[in-house]
């Protein structure tokens, strides 16, 4: 696209993209906050993109999206629910190398079983891309709702393949939007690791003082 096609595309863009984009934004910024009002935003987010994606042959990112809304309703009660118990979030915590490798091994070799099926039985494209995408992002939101610390490292790699799954489908907007999501899950992992440690270093002090 030139510079007078690009320009027109964005000012053209459907309605519901538009939304999508900007409210899934907003959940990045919240949850790179570690504010709790991501998940409202991802309950927009998701609910539009199930549609979008379906749309373009995007079948396991369309699928990835209602669980994303399940996990995003779920999200929102664990958090509410240690806000209230303790006037805190759920604290952070950190997995050992170990678990990620192992976790990592598991998920290449079902997004590749994924993939063949999605190769053999349906139109999708990209299916190996899309399967493998897809069950790396159901293991990361399941660490985002946990508060485990890496999970942003694993949206790092996951957004970047995906900018080049949403240029090849002619999704600008979304892939415009992967490209921010890089950059957010780096600044989401610098500011968890932050509070990791403040947090680490206000339990020492309680600890202390309680001797």
């Amino acid at each position: 696209m030139d510079f007078l096609s690009t320009f027109n595309y964005y000012l053209n863009m459907p309605v519901l993209e538009l939304i999508a984009v900007i409210t899934a934004l907003l959940y990045v910024i919240f949850a790179a906050k570690g504010s709790i009002w991501c998940w409202p935003m991802a309950l927009i987010s998701t609910l539009l993109y199930t549609a979008i994606f379906y749309d373009v042959y995007l079948w396991m990112d369309s699928v990835l999206q209602v669980y994303y809304f399940a996990m995003a309703i779920i999200g929102w009660l664990n958090w509410q629910q240690a806000k209230q118990k303790s006037s805190h979030l759920l604290p952070i915590h950190t997995m050992t190398l170990g678990f990620h490798l192992k976790a990592i091994a598991g998920l290449v070799v079902l997004g590749m079983l994924v993939g063949y099926l999605m190769a053999t039985y349906t139109p999708t494209d990209f299916p190996f891309i899309d399967a493998l995408t897809t069950v790396f992002a159901v293991f990361g939101t399941y660490l985002v709702v946990k508060r485990v610390l890496e999970n942003w490292l694993y949206w790092v790699v996951i957004d970047l393949v995906s900018i080049f799954l949403y240029i090849e489908k002619d999704l600008q907007p979304t892939a415009a939007l992967f490209v921010f999501y890089t950059g957010f899950a780096l600044f989401g992992f610098i500011q968890w690791y932050k509070m990791y440690r403040l947090q680490n270093a206000e339990q020492l002090s309680l600890a202390t003082n309680n001797e």
